[in-house]
């Protein structure tokens, strides 16, 4: 079976890329196997790169396996995306987000995770479209989110659940940067040989301080999604199905 995120290295980067053929859904298989190359990247040096396939970075969760019949499929995968958020936005080196293309849903929460991201430019929208399928955005990602999102189109881009076009979201905090095609790779490379020159712990410590407020939301997600949601108020409806 053919790995659907990959690994490569080129000395000190170190490069995730997504690519399921279609529009990298946030499935089960997909999640499992970019863990397995988290696994592998190293720890204490370097840098990391997160890219998704041609034109597209990830289109969310998969929504034939939350309508589908197997419900403990779908949990399962809601919980390996909550801890695949979680592992991204406290990886101890700097992780870079090459935005190939639109990044919707999960997508575009696992890119609020990059310590930096970067977009290639073109007609491409980002999209937290999760209320407009009648689906909740569980607390612990809404509080990755508001950290990265200016707090002048929370409610746009959450509450209201509206597409950005690429060149509106580095003003909505949804991206740092933007970048030709014929500078892409280059740009993509340039940022990441900087930043895996930040000195190890130091650079660890020093996110460590600047999350600390929110890591216990982000961990008890783990927790939320592993336990039988005792009440409506703590669990979630994913378009019909409540976990």
């Amino acid at each position: 079976m053919t790995e659907i995120a990959t690994l490569s290295t080129d000395g000190d980067i170190s490069t995730i890329v997504l690519d399921d053929g279609k529009v990298n859904v946030c499935s089960l298989e997909m999640l499992e196997s970019i863990q397995q190359c988290l696994a592998e990247v190293p720890k204490d040096k370097g840098a990391l790169i997160v890219r998704g396939r041609e034109g597209i970075f990830s289109a969310g969760f998969d929504l034939k396996t939350i309508q589908g019949e197997d419900a403990e499929k779908s949990k399962k995968m809601v919980e390996m995306g909550m801890k695949t958020m979680h592992d991204l936005y406290t990886f101890p080196r700097p992780v870079i987000m090459a935005v190939t293309g639109h990044t919707i849903a999960m997508g575009l929460f696992i890119v609020c995770c990059g310590d930096y991201r970067i977009a290639l430019e073109g007609k491409f929208v980002a999209q937290a479209n999760e209320v407009r399928n009648n689906m909740d955005i569980p607390s612990p990602i809404m509080e990755v989110a508001e950290s990265r999102i200016d707090k002048k189109h929370v409610y746009s881009v959450l509450y209201h659940a509206d597409p950005y076009p690429f060149d509106k979201c580095i003003e909505a905090g949804l991206l740092d940067e933007i970048v030709s095609p014929s500078d892409f790779e280059k740009r993509i490379m340039e940022k990441a040989e900087d930043l895996a020159t930040l000195g190890h712990p130091h650079y660890l410590k020093t996110k460590q301080a600047h999350q600390r407020p929110l890591l216990k939301a982000i961990s008890n997600a783990c927790l939320l999604y592993t336990s039988d949601a005792a009440d409506e108020e703590d669990s979630v409806d994913l378009g019909g199905r409540r976990i």
